[in-house]
């Protein structure tokens, strides 16, 4: 008896992802995602860091002007992620619906320690930030709704490795634990170590590790499995964001982490 196609695939499909990718559209995405971590680029800056050719990052460009997914800066001659991108992108917003969960508990966790309050999620082995919560003060953190880091220096990352499986954590150290900053942990060891202290105590320290001069403290949510699924944070300046003052934010940290937990039918394992 054959077995059933999967629904939502074509009759003809073949399970081979080189023979079912649309190469235009292959390109037209990756010109995307290079203009999507950039503050804009003009048409050269763009076709050289996508590695495509002016003329055809131009078409590409003109194609999702068409639909506001991209917008050109008439006096800068350069390229902005337009308005109907994050329509597009809202739509995964709204299908978690876990950032409309998390919304009160972010806005409480900010008035209460004074710091700006993060909400991101595992993707591709790097931490992806949906929403935050800014602080009024005048030196904060700042992550935009798309922004990534590495897992191994992310308050968030860590709080959500904490639990990983150990094929998990073998697979990712394998590939190498990049530094960014003198504090980032490289050594495998000293990850592990940070890791079991981070599931011990409920939360992770990001001390200067992605960025000198910034900490931040972060405790998993999650699902009602007992999966860490997402992580909230907070994160400012290590003279406001003490190590002394770690405790007492860690279990603020906690509590906000674990109201979102139970607002979407989780479970702490």
């Amino acid at each position: 008896m054959a077995e059933p196609r999967p629904r939502g695939r074509p009759r003809a499909f073949h399970d081979k992802t080189e023979q079912n990718t649309v190469q235009s559209l292959d390109r037209a995405l990756g010109i995307l995602g290079v203009l999507a971590e950039s503050n804009g680029l003009t048409l050269t800056e763009l076709a050289q860091a996508a590695d495509q050719s002016p003329a055809t990052a131009y078409r590409v460009l003109i194609t999702f002007q068409t639909h506001g997914i991209v917008e050109l800066e008439l006096d800068a001659q350069r390229w902005q992620i337009g308005a109907g991108a994050f329509r597009i992108g809202s739509a995964f917003l709204r299908r978690t619906k876990l950032a409309d969960r998390a919304r009160g508990a972010m806005e409480t966790l900010m008035r209460e320690t004074g710091e700006t309050a993060n909400l991101g999620v595992e993707d591709r082995d790097e931490v992806l930030f949906l929403t935050q919560v800014e602080t009024h003060e005048a030196i904060r953190a700042f992550f935009p709704p798309g922004t990534r880091s590495p897992m191994h220096v992310s308050g968030i990352g860590k709080a959500l490795l904490a639990y990983a499986p150990v094929t998990r954590l073998a697979r990712m150290m394998a590939g190498g634990l990049k530094g960014f900053t003198p504090a980032s942990l490289t050594d495998p060891l000293d990850l592990e170590k940070d890791l079991i202290a981070t599931r011990k105590r409920g939360f992770a320290i990001d001390n200067e590790e992605r960025t000198e001069g910034m900490r931040c403290i972060a405790a998993p949510i999650f699902n009602a499995q007992g999966v860490p699924v997402a992580g909230l944070s907070i994160s400012g300046p290590v003279f406001r964001l003490s190590l002394e003052r770690a405790e007492e934010m860690g279990g603020l940290v906690k509590r906000a982490a674990l109201g979102v937990t139970e607002a979407t039918g989780g479970r702490v394992p």
